[in-house]
């Protein structure tokens, strides 16, 4: 029987085919701002600012108190562009797509969607302040998985749309934890046969061997340097760390409380922070910045000058990040990367909005078609307080 030689479009086609079926975290965030690159192709370094709804405080009586409207957004940058490189002979042409694709095209672009989500993980989740679970300790109950959601209630997230990420340890602490509780019959046969949930009403939860390990600094304790927090506060004055934090660690200060970002009522829980970037050992960066008053109110603040300061875990020590979400926390975007020559050599194709290309050209000393395949993206978190993280045992 004669064998069809693969052509550009077929190594495109199942390129594509193969990317869609390895993705796992990416079509479950917002992607809904493709088409804004899409338009024209967008280059390198095009952003696209995004806005988030405004915000305002609530009058009581007659009165009126006209508030000055501020537009708030978040840059939504395609920055970085990742691919694999491959060759193939003339002979393995001739064998057919079903043989590249089986020894070339699989396990190249599974390595790249790896790679990607890593990526897109990592950089999304050191955004994300709330914080659920002991650090050290597994997570073998829903209890964690009730603090993360109780944090996204009370911060107004919607109810729908909602995951959970968890690694095959932190799956395999929780199933075995629940083993012996009551449990819906289907669910119980997933965790038994296959040792993993698949539904909740926390919402979707999903294995993911790429979530982030957040490694804190050689100093997590310390306190205020006789400073007053004040409203607008983009960072604090510390008591000097031995280590400065580094961006993504968790903490906490003495008598700073979260509040509901619509009625402004104490929450009962203290307020978790995230560290940004540029953080020294007596300065903490905070990143989306302290409001104890009006519109942007996050917090409700009765701490002393030289209240505590704690991050969350042990010094020196690493924790993977399983993340609950709702899918308008974090967005991700492709863009079309040109087609370089002609059809035959370069060919692009896109499926749920993730565009990828392929571009070959041979090597005529070798005998061999080199090809690229490569995906231009970028991505946000656009919501923090949609999203609360998972923590368990330190892996580190």
């Amino acid at each position: 029987m004669t064998q069809t030689i693969a052509t550009i479009d077929m190594i495109t086609r199942e390129s594509q085919l193969v990317l869609h079926e390895a993705l796992s975290f990416i079509p479950t965030i917002n992607r809904s701002f493709d088409d804004s690159f899409g338009k024209v192709g967008a280059k390198i370094g095009d952003a696209l600012r995004v806005r988030l709804p405004a915000r305002t405080t609530v009058r009581t009586g007659r009165a009126m108190n006209v508030q000055d409207q501020e537009d708030e957004s978040v840059s939504l940058t395609v920055a970085t562009q990742k691919g694999v490189d491959l060759g193939f002979t003339g002979a393995e042409m001739a064998l057919g797509i079903d043989y590249i694709s089986e020894r070339y095209i699989t396990p190249a672009i599974k390595n790249l969607v790896s790679q990607v989500e890593a990526d897109v993980i990592s950089g999304v989740t050191k955004f994300v302040a709330n914080l659920a679970g002991t650090a050290g300790t597994a997570i073998t109950d829903l209890g964690p998985l009730g603090t993360a959601r109780a944090y996204l209630n009370g911060q107004g997230t919607p109810m729908t749309d909602r995951s959970i990420m968890l690694d095959s340890v932190q799956m395999a602490s929780l199933v075995n934890g629940m083993k012996a509780q009551f449990f819906d019959p289907e669910a119980g046969k997933k965790a038994q046969r296959e040792g993993y949930y698949g539904r909740m009403a926390m919402g979707d939860l999903y294995e993911n061997e790429k979530l982030w390990t957040m490694t804190n600094s050689a100093d997590v304790a310390g306190t205020l340097d006789t400073y007053t927090i004040t409203n607008g506060d983009a960072d604090i004055t510390v008591t000097s760390f031995s280590a400065a934090p580094t961006q993504g660690m968790v903490f906490t200060i003495a008598g700073v409380f979260a509040c509901h970002p619509e009625t402004k009522a104490n929450l009962g829980y203290l307020k978790q922070w995230v560290c940004g970037s540029g953080s020294t050992t007596t300065n903490i960066v905070v990143q989306g910045s302290i409001y104890t008053s009006g519109a942007k109110q996050n917090c409700v603040a009765s701490n002393t000058t030289t209240a505590a300061v704690a991050f969350v875990g042990s010094a020196s020590a690493g924790y993977r990040q399983g993340i609950m979400y709702h899918k308008d926390a974090f967005a991700f975007v492709t863009a079309d990367l040109p087609l370089v020559g002609g059809a035959d050599k370069c060919g692009r194709m896109t499926q749920d909005g993730i565009s990828v290309r392929v571009w070959q050209d041979g090597d005529i000393r070798n005998d061999q078609l080199l090809t690229r395949i490569d995906i231009l993206y970028g991505y946000q978190c656009i919501r923090p307080e949609y999203a609360s993280r998972l923590i368990g045992a330190a892996v580190a």
